[in-house]
């Protein structure tokens, strides 16, 4: 299985049909998945209609069978696998539980025999890590476990997908079929891609069902002729306000009228600085990218899906100029980092770009430390299968080639990169509170004193109007910080004004294409259970692998739809009334905590916590049980 084409092009130079040979080596590839395991009818053809009869569909032994799209390829590889003058077999698909899959499939199918097969396991497709890979090959049993967790994955999306999606369809399919016009409809149900759907839907309806409430803030403007400055009141303990009805919260007043009331008692009475904290506070640079973070920020650079930005990496780690991207980790290994000069010093000799070279000039100048041992971005112990995306440093001969949006999204990469050698930002901030009588209101200023790291990630190209935005906000909070600089704790302040300020609460965003990946991949926060927060952290909803997958298929089967030029998301009413018929029939579909359990089991196989044979039979009980509760209240 090859870890690039186009190196084994260059290595082996002799191409026939489906693969490359030279005297000692032969590299062939897959072309994705080129098995898959057979629907129902195969087993039995009566199993091509869906009745409530036949369910639930739990096969004794699965089969699989070739794709007959990649039947060609396939066929070349089994030729091979089988060869006599074949002693070795290198697997070198991708390195991860997917990558794994496609090979044990392809292996099972050809039933290769009595032949030693070894492991290659990398982070990127230079020449030196491929070599490394093939040199640390290990024995492919080493990997078994992994290879069962994905045996189980794969069949547990299925049990589940194919039992309920014919389960829902059978029950609810005519009621549904009705409500939107159609003659008959099926009803798709998946483990991961019900929940998120759940999640999505949900949103929309909190939108929905928002209630905008405007309540009034009071505000009072202190200081003297030559400057002043504003502070925001908020109730205290010791206030007679505190706990009032007349509050809509410990900021504001429910009617405006309460709220002038309020400063009519306050006028007139001495105001003095109670509490005054100054403090330089240090920001370091953020952790390096995992597959979900670049989606996320690719969508709201670039208003492209997870699935582009994942083509545009894929393309990238294959052109040997970054790192494997399906990963969730956002810090490199030790090992890694002790090696991190030999990618910068490929970046500054072969990286072209002017911004990037001036970022590498002055970390030189500066002598800016490269030792990233002691820092929060490298930790062994928040990697799995692979560290985070970073650039190799090589592959620019390749770079020129490559389409504008790929170059922008490389230089994204690069740049977040670059940033965690670069010190810390710095800013200086200072907070005060203002006593009148048991009321207290409170003002902070904070400035940027040195820029750091955020010289290699300030934002680029903001629009004229923006930067007047940011400019006027900038000079007042300066004011604001030079004031506070004059004020003493204990001494009294003139009381210029007070005001009303008119505040609205706000609805939830809805997600888009790249904030959807960010909450699958963080669903820890919607679990209350410790352990399954704890072990979803990293892993979520979905993998790296199969998010943009998901919400692809979503569209897809027209459950959402997705903004084209914003990427916003939203349910379509064809996927409101799915996500009512899960809710009604099997509601836990629709919160991460089941995928969290199902997700924690497999990882306990590829770790060889439980055996797969435990894993298997929890999961037939949970859908005997289901099935048996969804059939008697029908």
């Amino acid at each position: 299985m090859p870890w690039s084409l186009q190196r084994s092009w260059e290595l082996i130079g002799a191409r026939k049909d489906g693969y490359l040979e030279s005297d000692t080596w032969i590299v062939t590839w897959c072309v994705g998945h080129l098995v898959t395991m057979s629907y129902p009818e195969k087993y039995d053809e009566k199993l091509k209609f869906w009745r409530l009869d036949t369910l639930p569909f739990m096969p004794k032994e699965y089969k699989y069978e070739v794709i007959p799209s990649v039947e060609k390829q396939f066929q070349v590889i089994k030729n091979l696998l089988t060869r006599e003058d074949v002693s070795i077999i290198y697997v070198s698909t991708d390195s991860g539980r997917e990558g794994e899959y496609i090979y044990r499939l392809v292996e099972q199918m050809v039933g290769v025999k009595e032949k030693e097969r070894k492991r290659v396991w990398i982070d990127s497709q230079t020449e030196e890590e491929i070599k490394r890979g093939i040199k640390e090959a290990k024995d492919l049993s080493e990997y078994d476990s992994l290879s069962n967790s994905a045996y189980l994955r794969a069949k547990e999306d299925y049990l589940i997908g194919i039992n309920f999606s014919r389960l829902l369809s059978i029950i609810y399919g005519k009621r549904i079929a009705g409500k939107i016009n159609q003659d008959k409809v099926s009803i798709s149900v998946g483990r991961v891609m019900t929940c998120v759907l759940g999640m999505i839907v949900q949103r929309e309806r909190e939108i929905r069902n928002f209630t905008k409430t405007t309540y009034y803030k009071v505000l009072g403007q202190f200081g003297d002729e030559q400057g002043s400055f504003k502070a925001d009141w908020k109730v205290n303990e010791n206030s007679p306000l505190y706990q009032s009805p007349k509050l809509y919260n410990e900021f504001g007043f429910k009617k405006k009228q309460d709220a002038k009331d309020f400063i009519t008692s306050l006028i007139g009475k001495e105001a003095k600085i109670v509490e005054l904290k100054k403090s330089k506070q240090k920001e370091n640079a953020p952790l390096l990218f995992n597959l979900a973070e670049i989606q996320n920020e690719c969508t709201k650079r670039f208003k492209i899906k997870p699935d582009e930005t994942l083509d545009i990496i894929q393309n990238l780690y294959e052109k040997k100029l970054v790192t494997y991207p399906r990963t969730d980790a956002r810090v490199l290994s030790t090992a890694v980092a002790k090696e991190i000069t030999k990618n910068l010093n490929g970046i500054a000799k072969g990286f072209q770009n002017e911004e990037v070279q001036a970022i590498i000039k002055k970390m030189v100048e500066e002598k800016y430390s490269t030792n990233l041992i002691k820092t929060k971005y490298v930790n062994d112990s928040k990697i799995t299968d692979h560290y985070a995306i970073t650039p190799t440093g090589q592959g620019y001969e390749n770079y020129e080639r490559l389409p504008d949006l790929q170059k922008q999204v490389y230089l994204v990469i690069v740049k977040r990169f670059l940033a965690i050698f670069y010190p810390p930002a710095e800013f200086e901030k200072i907070s005060t509170t203002i006593q009148i009588e048991q009321e207290q209101f409170s003002a902070s200023g904070k400035v940027c004193v040195k820029s750091g790291y955020l010289e290699v990630l300030k934002p680029k190209n903001v629009d004229k109007e923006k930067k007047q935005e940011e400019g006027e906000g900038k000079k007042e909070e300066d004011v604001n910080l030079d004031i506070l600089k004059t004020l003493k704790k204990g001494e009294s302040i003139d009381v210029l004004n007070f005001e009303t300020k008119d505040s609205e609460t706000s609805p939830p965003s809805r997600y888009n294409s790249g904030s959807i990946i960010l909450a699958m991949e963080n669903a820890g926060k919607l679990i209350e259970d410790e352990e399954l927060r704890e072990q979803i952290k990293g892993a979520g909803i979905g993998t790296s692998a199969t998010r943009a997958e998901i919400i692809k298929k979503l569209e897809k089967i027209k459950y959402i739809e997705i903004n084209s030029k914003t990427q916003i998301i939203t349910p379509t009413e064809f996927g409101e009334l799915i996500y009512d018929v899960v809710s009604m029939s099997m509601a836990d579909m629709l919160n991460p905590k089941l995928t969290a359990s199902w997700e924690k089991g497999l990882d306990m196989v590829a770790k060889k916590e439980i055996e797969p044979e435990e894993f298997m039979k929890k999961l037939e009980e949970y859908i005997k049980s289901k099935f048996d509760k969804l059939v008697i209240r029908r």
